[in-house]
């Protein structure tokens, strides 16, 4: 198991405030700037730089673009169109606002429906984008599902489908570097759960380019409805959580409730641009559960997990396989199936899934999508769990990702799959040699560290 990061988002959340929370907690600002350096992207660059907010040191992630989108611009956002009554008090900030419109409502981030300007950019080249970046495969897949939850959100919010969604030049490149940060960030610190007990966000209106929109904007309040984030209105007039902010969250977190008891490792404090009433921070924590000593091998004992469970009588086998990869990827923690006798001894499958609780929606809509089944149990339970932990390993053989799992004064190597038959491919050995040679390799070099 990788690193747990616990997001509190107390001043809601942006791309900018994301990418600069985990600079501070401790990732490699040489990666990053390797991997943005990558992009065939013109009219930007970044700037890392200290700040005070409220007092507190905070790291601030700049996107300096060759034209300006009004992003920061306090009096543009908030300025003469409000009502007298509901004025901003201007203290601190926040990051961009990303909500999208239709043809002659744009406010200079989104276009929908096709246009011959140059000036926008389709969701298929963003990602083909993304693609193209010096990064590795888990960051470019987390950028991608950013963006996807990002352009459905704005599909929705405008009733036009995911291919009309085209994001305007300036606007898409910002998203794009933040977004691109903010994945590259999440992997070079190894961060594998995201724990966001609940979103704040402001109230009032927000000025885009050619109209004046709700806050929280309609793609902030689609991704919030499609992934189930907790949400929390405060009194603060402003826009606390962008649609950037909002996609991060609903990309990356695998659940709302923090462990019973837990140690903080590290922490890092990500300053937005705007200015509201209460300073524009979000505060990132590697933390890790405390330990139950009176337990076997010191396992943890507030882990919760979910099962999802059906019986599928008019399924075929490769139906069954199809499904069981795609839940897989769509983040479910385990899948399987096994063969059972139903009603009228009619031979069937029944199909178990285990997942967090955020990951419940969209498993089950697979789930009805894919296979025949009109209806899913399920059932939350509690799981001991032994410290662990994900690592990649140089090998003479080529590199390789291992589990490390640890009771009492044990430690136990486990290669993963698929390191072990890329590595069997290009040595042509056996699996079971492949597998041996690489735990010893890797025990040993645990050993010496």
């Amino acid at each position: 198991m990788g690193n747990i990061l616990y997001l509190e988002c107390c001043s809601g959340i942006s791309g900018d405030m994301t990418a600069a929370a985990l600079l501070d907690l401790g990732a490699d600002s040489v990666i990053l700037d390797k991997a943005l350096q990558s992009l065939p992207l013109q009219g930007f660059q970044t700037k890392i730089t200290r700040v005070k907010k409220a007092g507190l040191d905070a790291c601030d992630f700049h996107v300096i673009l060759q034209q300006d989108n009004h992003d920061h611009d306090m009096e543009y956002l908030h300025g003469s169109h409000s009502d007298p009554s509901t004025h901003i008090y201007l203290s601190d900030d926040n990051q961009d606002s990303c909500s999208a419109h239709k043809h002659s409502h744009c406010d200079g981030r989104f276009h929908h429906g096709h246009s011959a300007n140059h000036d926008h950019r389709p969701l298929s080249e963003i990602l083909s984008i993304i693609q193209r970046a010096d990064m590795t495969d888990r960051a470019k897949q987390t950028a991608c599902n950013i963006f996807h939850i990002l352009g459905r959100a704005e599909a929705e919010a405008h009733g036009v489908s995911i291919e009309d969604v085209h994001f305007h030049e300036v606007g898409a490149v910002d998203s794009i570097v933040d977004i691109i940060s903010a994945a590259v960030c999440l992997d070079n610190l190894n961060i594998t759960d995201v724990i966001i007990p609940v979103l704040y966000e402001g109230c009032g209106t927000i000025r885009c380019q050619h109209g004046i929109l709700p806050v929280p904007v309609p793609a902030v309040v689609n991704i919030v409805k499609q992934h189930k984030l907790p949400l929390h209105i405060t009194g603060s007039q402003g826009e606390f959580v962008t649609p950037t902010g909002a996609a991060i969250a609903a990309a990356v977190c695998t659940g709302s409730r923090l462990p019973d008891q837990f140690h903080i490792l590290r922490t890092g404090l990500g300053a937005g641009k705007r200015t509201y009433d209460r300073p524009s921070l979000l505060r990132a924590m590697l933390i890790e559960p405390a330990y139950n000593n009176n337990l076997p091998g010191s396992v943890q004992d507030t882990d919760y997990i979910y099962k999802l469970e059906t019986n599928i009588d008019d399924c075929t086998g490769e139906i069954m396989g199809y499904v069981l990869r795609q839940l897989m990827d769509a983040g479910a923690k385990d899948v399987h199936y096994m063969p059972v006798y139903m009603k009228k001894n009619r031979p069937a499958y029944q199909l178990n899934v285990l997942c967090s609780e955020k990951d419940i929606p969209k498993l089950e809509q697979i789930i009805f999508c894919q296979t025949t089944t009109i209806g899913i149990r399920r059932q939350r339970m509690q799981r001991s769990v032994l410290p662990r932990e994900l690592r990649t390993i140089q090998t003479v053989y080529g590199e390789v990702h291992i589990k490390v799992c640890r009771i009492n004064d044990e430690t136990k190597i486990y290669p993963e799959y698929d390191s072990v038959i890329k590595l069997c491919a290009k040595e042509n050995c056996s699996y079971l040699e492949m597998y041996c040679k690489i735990e010893e390799i890797c025990r040993k070099q645990l050993l010496e560290s």
